[in-house]
């Protein structure tokens, strides 16, 4: 009764015994709801969330030649505050970390895993007892908030996209803090190490916290601000490429001012777009070992995460909100949601496994999930077959229906009201349109940058 289907081979029995008897959620006693089958129904609950518990259970059990009895909803979650969610983190930590794939298939630079670092918003149920925890944002020109937040702080590998780690708490507490607990738990056995490149955006650019990957012996590219609250870089060293070395905190970088032209390439819309004052900052101070061009190109690898977080927001969840109505379920249930995106994104990379000529891009997150859940309610391929198969009905359903490879392309940035909003965006002129596009990238060569 206690399964994820196929995924199941993903996150099997025994590692979720392991988890339960880290976390403390083994029953002591038999019980109509064990704590193993209770975890992979909350597991099933985040592939499966237009459904209510009971509704999830039937799926779970709707292959039995018996039909069994669907316990109580009372007694359903009853079950899930006896386990509690320090076996749903316990599971994260034994599931987490980059998918196995061919060098060719991740992404990679000077032969460092690149991985990318930003937070998000989780709206909540809201409930007084939520609200005692995560209390709303406070109310702006438009009115107070809609709904109670959590702010959700993981480290994705590019590429493949899978999670290397997470945090996630108040939406009072700003992402910058949780970054640098991240960050600072990490170390020679954690997610940023030696031999990883984290790509951040312009939150990032801050003293504290560059100062505290660096600690970890990790390699970074970070984009920084240019107006007056932005770092104060100044001209230590002219290198022969135009960038220049400097110092932030305690710590060396390398900065680069870059322009970027994008030239649309569309039949009917040519118009050339500029973006200027384009500056990163990098602890890749050679610039033989680490072009300029080839760190700005680099760069754009930092979306990997938005489209992560499209993955989890808009496509599993569907702009829903989770169900707990209490912190402790609104914790359990989001430890199992990353438990669940990371099972996906492994069976994903499983199936490209073999085939080093296809990019981990191209295979489609929405397949899979809705392949999972296939496979959940039919309860097939539970159990590895004598022969090893890594890839199976989700993986052959991924190869048959793989996106388009990547081209160069453009859309016009916008504020939408929802991430997954029928409605238009803000704006009554927004150009929603992707554009063809070819970029051209022109490192500065100023004696003097900017902000200096």
């Amino acid at each position: 009764m206690g399964h994820l289907g196929e995924l199941t081979q993903v996150v099997p029995f025994d590692l979720v015994d392991e988890a339960l008897a880290a976390g403390g959620g083994l029953q002591q006693r038999v019980r109509r709801l064990p704590s193993r089958v209770v975890v992979y129904l909350l597991l099933a609950g985040a592939l499966f969330t237009g459904l209510g518990w009971r509704g999830i259970f039937s799926r779970l059990t709707a292959s039995l030649p018996v039909p069994l009895p669907v316990p109580a909803g009372s007694s359903i979650t009853t079950a899930m505050r006896r386990v509690g969610p320090k076996p749903l983190k316990a599971l994260f930590d034994l599931v987490k970390g980059p998918a196995a794939v061919t060098a060719t298939q991740t992404t990679r630079f000077a032969g460092r895993l690149v991985v990318a670092i930003d937070g998000t918003q989780i709206a909540l149920p809201d409930t007084p007892a939520n609200l005692m925890v995560f209390p709303k944002a406070k109310a702006g020109p438009n009115g107070p908030a809609g709904y109670p937040m959590l702010r959700l702080v993981p480290l994705v590998a590019c590429g493949t996209r899978t999670l290397l780690d997470a945090v996630f708490g108040i939406d009072a507490t700003g992402e910058l803090t949780y970054a640098r607990d991240l960050a600072g738990t990490a170390g020679a056995t954690g997610a940023l190490r030696p031999g990883t490149l984290l790509l951040g955006d312009r939150n990032f650019s801050a003293t504290a916290f560059v100062s505290t990957v660096a600690s970890t012996s990790a390699d970074f590219l970070i984009r920084a601000k240019t107006h007056s609250t932005a770092l104060k870089l100044p001209v230590l060293h002219r290198l022969h490429d135009g960038t220049f070395l400097s110092r932030t905190g305690e710590v060396t970088v390398r900065v680069i001012e870059a322009t970027l032209t994008l030239t649309l390439t569309d039949p009917v819309d040519k118009r050339p777009v500029t973006h200027s004052a384009y500056r990163l900052v990098t602890s890749r101070l050679d610039p033989d070992e680490a072009p300029a061009t080839a760190l700005v190109r680099l760069y754009r690898e930092r979306w990997e995460i938005e489209t992560s977080y499209r993955g989890l927001k808009s496509t599993i969840l569907d702009g829903r909100i989770p169900r707990g109505r209490y912190p402790a379920a609104v914790i359990q249930e989001t430890w199992a949601l990353l438990v669940a995106y990371q099972a996906l994104r492994t069976a994903m990379s499983d199936a490209v496994l073999h085939r080093p000529d296809i990019d981990p891009d191209r295979t489609a997150f929405t397949i899979a999930l809705n392949t999972a859940r296939d496979q959940i309610i039919r309860a097939t391929g539970i159990v590895p077959q004598a022969r090893i198969d890594l890839v199976g009905r989700i993986g052959t359903a991924i190869l048959n229906g793989l996106l388009p490879a990547r081209r160069e392309r453009s859309r016009p940035r916008v504020k939408k009201r929802a991430i997954s909003s029928k409605c238009r965006t803000v704006g009554r002129n927004t150009d929603h349109r992707t554009h063809k596009t070819t970029v051209h990238i022109k490192i500065s060569t100023l004696p003097n940058p900017p902000d200096s």
